[in-house]
C-alpha cells in the first residue's frame, strides 16, 4: 500500500466518522419508582394503636412499614 493510498483510506473513514449521526444525549441513571411514594395511613395512625403490619400487637414506631411505602 502505497502512501496516497493509506491517505485516502484515512479520508474515506474520517468522513465516514464524521458523516455518522450526533451520539444520544445520555440517560439519567435515577429513576423513581411508583413504589416509593408513601402511602397514606389512616388519621391517627402516628399517635399509639396497633402495628399496621402485625395488628395483634401494639404499634413501637419501628418504622418497618414504611419500608413498604406506608
Amino acid at each position: 500500500m502505497t502512501d496516497e493510498e493509506l491517505r485516502a483510506v484515512v479520508r474515506e473513514a474520517v468522513a465516514r466518522y464524521a458523516a455518522a449521526p450526533a451520539a444520544q444525549p445520555p440517560v439519567p441513571a435515577v429513576r423513581l419508582h411508583p413504589s416509593h411514594a408513601l402511602l397514606r395511613l389512616a388519621s391517627g395512625s402516628d399517635m399509639e394503636g396497633p402495628c399496621l403490619i402485625e395488628p395483634a400487637v401494639p404499634c413501637n414506631h419501628c418504622g418497618y412499614c414504611r419500608s413498604y411505602g406506608h
